[in-house]
């Protein structure tokens, strides 16, 4: 099966993407960068000494995908918990800078999730998380429900970001499914090991191979023409996508065969948040009128382009069409 897209279908897409609601629901987090210079190891200790140059921000995680939601044009609100505290302060304010609705930002009962990274001259030598991940329950879990009910209500497409930090239990699961499929529209989904099956009858499944292979307990051989289809059939879902790394996609439908999608990266620098990129494209080019199989080509176009970037980043619409420019010459 082709594994193209015509650039103007791909300009149409995109321009067709500005402006479509994509819902966003799962576990948000704040990335802290600490970058600087080691000239020195630690008299206290054998560790080196980062002396700090630079401090940023950023959005990470479910956050990270709606940030990309918002770069390519299309307009996001993210259903998560975050804390009552300066990270779940902050990560609302950068949110609102790009545009993000935060009135779907849930304060619960525990810290915001947050992930600090000590980088020296782009290589990170330590990364420390301060998180509660259990499941949320009684009126932490009865808020996230709530407003969920108010975001689907007029969405062009839905994403189920899951890292496993306490969102996305199975009721959320269900209901957001449930309300997604009577309205008609897309669900895109990020899975990751805890709630692995629950997620009967989304549009699309996304999970890296590692995730699948934990999940079914095997390893995953792609040669073999009945393993995906029958993961597929296992799952309940309309198609697998499966991320391949450096081998780029695999794409499984019912019915309809196995799709490879090679990758389009031509250096890659950082895998941090390509596949929240990856996630992000898929639902907007769902709710712009793409097919699964259009999606995932373009989806990996963008991912091709998040590689070459250094951390979680965003990819616009244009750099996207830079990108099948230079592939196509």
């Amino acid at each position: 099966m082709l594994t193209t897209i015509t650039r103007d279908r791909l300009a149409a897409l995109l321009a067709a993407a500005r402006g479509r609601r994509v819902v966003v629901v799962g576990d948000a987090m704040l990335d802290l960068y600490l970058r600087g210079d080691v000239e020195r190891i630690s008299p206290e200790a054998p560790v080196p000494v980062l002396r700090v140059r630079e401090r940023r921000e950023a959005l990470g995680g479910a956050a990270n995908v709606a940030q990309n939601v918002l770069a390519v044009g299309g307009r996001c609100t993210l259903v998560a918990a975050v804390g009552d505290d300066r990270a779940g302060e902050r990560l609302h304010a950068l949110l609102a800078s790009q545009g993000g609705a935060t009135d779907a930002l849930v304060t619960v009962a525990r810290p915001t999730t947050t992930k600090t990274r000590l980088v020296a001259r782009s290589q990170q030598l330590l990364r420390f998380d301060e998180e509660e991940d259990a499941d949320l329950t009684g009126a932490d879990a009865a808020a996230v429900l709530a407003a969920i009910e108010r975001a689907v209500a007029d969405a062009d497409a839905v994403v189920l970001e899951d890292y496993n930090k306490g969102v996305l239990l199975p009721a959320v699961i269900e209901r957001t499914i449930a309300r997604a499929r009577e309205r008609g529209v897309p669900v895109v989904v990020d899975p990751k090991f805890r709630n692995f099956f629950t997620y009967r009858g989304a549009t699309v499944f996304k999970p890296n191979r590692r995730e699948l292979e934990q999940a079914l307990g095997a390893a995953v051989r792609l040669d073999d023409a009945d393993a995906l289809p029958a993961t597929l059939a296992r799952l309940d879902v309309e198609h697998l996508l499966l991320t391949l790394s450096e081998h780029g996609m695999a794409l499984v439908s019912r019915g309809g065969g196995i799709t490879r999608i090679p990758t389009t990266a031509r250096e890659v620098y950082d895998v941090v948040g390509a596949g929240d990129t990856v996630t992000a494209y898929l639902a907007l080019m769902l709710a712009a009128g793409a097919d699964a199989r259009e999606a995932a080509i373009i989806a990996n176009y963008a991912a091709g382009v998040e590689v070459g970037k250094l951390g979680a980043a965003t990819v616009s619409a244009d750099e996207v069409l830079a990108a099948w420019d230079a592939l196509h010459g």
